[in-house]
């Protein structure tokens, strides 16, 4: 099997901590997740992840978060078969590998060019799955996908690396452009931003974040349709 050399910077390599957790996780005799693609990734990258300092309990809470996501989606598309799933700052994780969705469900996967790049060389191609390559921020990606279907858009650890002025315009154009369907995503507090920022599996990676938010409710008022 092949290696992929990689380099990315600052946000980009931050994805690679919630895929090397992921991956740990599923070594583990009782994990949850058991995520073989994530482990399978791993072994294909030429990086050395003992720089990011993933602990025991980080490899636990990433992977609890993913199952959630998980169960999310899975409760969807039983309600929707016909739907349409978007995964925002998908980087390398392996949703649609794990969920293995019906044929009759469009999946879109949208990050950094680069990030979708390595993406393609990491994992096989899947029908009725569409790679973008661009910024989740730069709405002109948005026209690849159909807005009349039940869509379930994902951004999971997505949200605190967008500016403060970005996300909830980002969450405003996905209010307006879709007709009807379900928003997942996972935020913090200034108080657990605070603490994410001097996580040290972040800091090895220099990733900058930024958004909070105190009470969710506010977004019902800065986003009437969300």
């Amino acid at each position: 099997m092949s290696t992929e050399k990689i380099s990315l910077t600052q946000e980009k390599e931050a994805l690679l901590i919630t895929l090397y957790a992921k991956a740990g996780e599923s070594r583990l005799a009782d994990s949850l997740l058991r995520d073989e693609f994530a482990a399978q990734a791993v072994s294909r990258l030429d990086y050395d992840f003992a720089k990011l300092k993933v602990t025991h309990d980080l490899m636990i809470g990433v992977a609890m978060r993913a199952h959630i996501f998980d169960g999310w989606t899975r409760d969807f598309l039983a309600r929707h078969p016909d739907a349409t799933v978007l995964h925002l700052g998908c980087g390398l994780d392996s949703r649609l590998f794990r969920i293995d969705p019906p044929t009759g469900v469009r999946w879109f996967e949208v990050d950094y060019p680069e990030v979708i790049d390595l993406h393609r060389r990491i994992y096989p191609a899947r029908d009725n799955c569409t790679l973008i390559g661009a910024s989740v921020t730069d709405p002109d990606w948005l026209a690849a996908v159909p807005p009349e279907h039940p869509t379930l858009i994902l951004a999971e650890g997505l949200m605190p690396y967008l500016e403060k002025d970005a996300a909830p315009r980002l969450l405003a154009v996905l209010a307006e452009y879709f007709s009807h369907g379900e928003l997942t995503f996972d935020a913090y507090s200034g108080l657990g931003l605070w603490m994410l920022k001097y996580n040290p599996s972040i800091q090895a990676t220099g990733a900058c974040v930024h958004w909070s938010i105190e009470d969710p409710h506010d977004l019902e008022v800065q986003i009437p349709k969300c």
